[in-house]
């Protein structure tokens, strides 16, 4: 077990990472981080998180023992990761800062991780095609046995984030995430992601380039990254923090979580408050809509620059099949339902105040979005190829179910 790591960052509009701190395990099964006093001194430094991490000599510690700093958290290996490295390690069970050290720093968002204060280095990728990577991805698991190269290019990226089988590359100079189908999937998941998102941008909501292939006849869906930008300067890395990291909470607490607490953050942090806070309420309108209802706090992020916050593209967007046609969200969505999740406009709009809207205005933005999956859902699903009869499992429970578009609560 290592008991320190150091932490590093890509401070904003700089190629290179600089050392900002030290995350190391107590005794008593916490870990705890400390800014450098070289960190704290640069002029250019910023914050990991607003609010809760300032700049200054404190401790910070998470409030639940082997958990980590959210910001921290949020670059490292979320479930598909773990796996990885595990299988990599011959199925050793590895602890938090074994986990964050045995990536290749090609992590989400700026942050980097090495057991040196003075050298962090970046594994670049390996040289493997994109059928390859599938096929490691489906070996993997499966449970077989793989060559060493072929693990460690399938290393490569996992600290992504999510629970489904993912690897990064570069394809002409950008970095893009390749999402591959799981051996657990009983229908299509990686259509209906590429048909969310199109139809997603088509509702307004600012989503990434992608784009739907076939690898080894099996889909393959490619998300450009929106946290990483080009210059002429180089590639430069954006800081990224989830919304559970934003609201204060570990991954135990996720339930406690709500788009209006969120939109309380963006009101205090936000560079553009007003139109992330709309933007936010049409994005939790579409997900009740076309029954997103793992639109959970890891799945919502912002970018933070040290001074504001900004709503990242929208992600992980794939409805999930209902028995009936009554659906709860992940997150808190108003004051209606069973803990303020129900999943119907009816509670979207008992919520609206706190977004920043008034009744009218978002009952203008429920109809816009209602009017758009309404008319193109089935289109946008067709065209990714999804089979009919998906198609017709998901119409008027998942999507667009009756009790989802009602404007006003029932008796």
């Amino acid at each position: 077990m290592t008991s320190e790591v150091f932490v590093w960052i890509y401070l904003p509009r700089h190629a290179e990472p600089v050392v900002c701190g030290r995350l190391f395990a107590r005794e008593d099964g916490a870990y705890s981080f400390l800014y450098g006093r070289s960190y704290r001194d640069r002029e250019e430094s910023i914050p990991l998180l607003p609010d809760t991490m300032p700049l200054g000599a404190n401790t910070f510690t998470a409030r639940r023992a082997g958990a980590l700093p959210g910001p921290i958290r949020d670059a490292g290996p979320d479930a598909w990761g773990r796996y990885v490295s595990e299988y990599r390690r011959g199925g050793a069970h590895l602890d938090e800062i074994d986990l964050l050290l045995g990536g290749d720093n090609d992590r989400i968002g700026a942050l980097a991780f090495s057991s040196s204060a003075t050298e962090c280095s970046v594994v670049e990728p390996l040289p493997v095609t994109l059928a390859e990577m599938e096929a490691a991805a489906r070996g993997a698991q499966e449970g077989k046995p793989l060559s060493r190269g072929l693990v460690d290019a399938l290393l490569h990226g996992t600290s992504i984030g999510g629970a489904r089988p993912k690897t990064t590359l570069l394809v002409d100079g950008r970095h893009w995430i390749a999402k591959f189908s799981s051996t657990a999937d009983q229908s299509r998941v990686v259509r209906w992601e590429a048909a969310t998102l199109t139809l997603a941008r088509a509702a307004g909501i600012t989503v990434p380039r992608h784009r739907l292939e076939q690898v080894n006849a099996r889909d393959v869906l490619l998300v450009e990254r929106f946290d990483r930008e080009n210059s002429d300067r180089g590639v430069h890395r954006r800081l990224m923090l989830s919304a559970l990291t934003l609201l204060d909470l570990d991954e135990t607490e996720g339930p406690l979580a709500s788009y209006p607490d969120l939109s309380e953050v963006l009101l205090r942090h936000a560079r553009d408050a007003l139109g992330d806070r709309a933007e936010l309420f049409r994005r939790m309108v579409f997900n009740i809509l076309v029954g997103n209802e793992d639109d959970h706090a890891k799945n919502h992020a912002c970018f933070w620059d040290g001074s504001g916050l900004r709503l990242t593209p929208a992600y992980d967007l794939v409805p999930q099949r209902r028995a009936g046609m009554e659906g709860r969200q992940a997150m808190i969505v108003g004051e209606l339902g069973p803990g303020g999740r129900a999943s119907t406009l009816a509670n979207a709009l008992s919520s609206a105040a706190r977004f920043g809207l008034d009744r009218e205005e978002a009952i203008a933005i429920s109809k816009n979005v209602l009017g758009v999956v309404h008319e193109r859902w089935e289109q946008c699903f067709a065209d990714a190829q999804v089979p009919q009869n998906e198609i017709d499992s998901l119409r008027g429970t998942s999507v667009l179910s009756p009790i989802a578009i009602e404007l006003e609560a029932g008796p």
